[in-house]
């Protein structure tokens, strides 16, 4: 599965931007996005912000799970107190049938099923580490709101989160 994950600012600014691939079941850690399509990545997650405000105010969670989905793209978001937004956008390396028939015999893998429970918790896990990560950014008194983060050691403990959980 590939993920091209985005922290979104309080004026819908993006802060923060990392892709990569998966890194359990023999992946290794390379973002496989179509060539054509990679650029499109930062649209579908800002697209998806006009969901994330309307879900944001119905639900008390943090942690909104998968919010939208585009073609074969999914969009899994994680809110700071501070209306920072995390988005996730996974692909799946095998489209997802959705069809009723093929839904007899679901697949618990991470990278086959994006929205099994299994995948779900996977990537709440990784949003609460890059979470922490963030807080702690945002504790450094040389940055300021809604500023771009360009911290190599914040980009390294988000591949690192990446790798662990997803």
């Amino acid at each position: 599965m590939s993920y091209y994950f985005a922290i979104v600012g309080t004026k819908d600014n993006p802060l923060f931007e990392h892709e990569f691939g998966t890194s359990k079941q023999g992946g290794d850690g390379v973002a496989r996005f179509r060539e054509e399509a990679r650029h499109m990545n930062q649209f579908i997650v800002h697209s998806s912000l006009d969901i994330v405000e309307e879900v944001q105010w119905g639900n008390g969670q943090m942690y909104l799970k998968v919010i939208d989905r585009f073609h074969n793209n999914y969009i899994s978001c994680f809110l700071t107190g501070g209306n920072i937004k995390f988005l996730l956008l996974h692909a799946p390396s095998i489209p997802i049938p959705t069809t009723a028939t093929n839904t007899s015999r679901s697949s618990t893998s991470v990278a086959a099923n994006p929205t099994a429970p299994a995948t779900e918790e996977a990537i709440r896990q990784f949003m609460v580490d890059v979470y922490e990560v963030w807080v702690k950014t945002l504790m450094n008194p040389f940055y300021m709101p809604n500023m771009e983060i360009r911290s190599s050691v914040f980009r390294g403990r988000v591949a690192a989160a990446g790798k662990k959980y997803l």
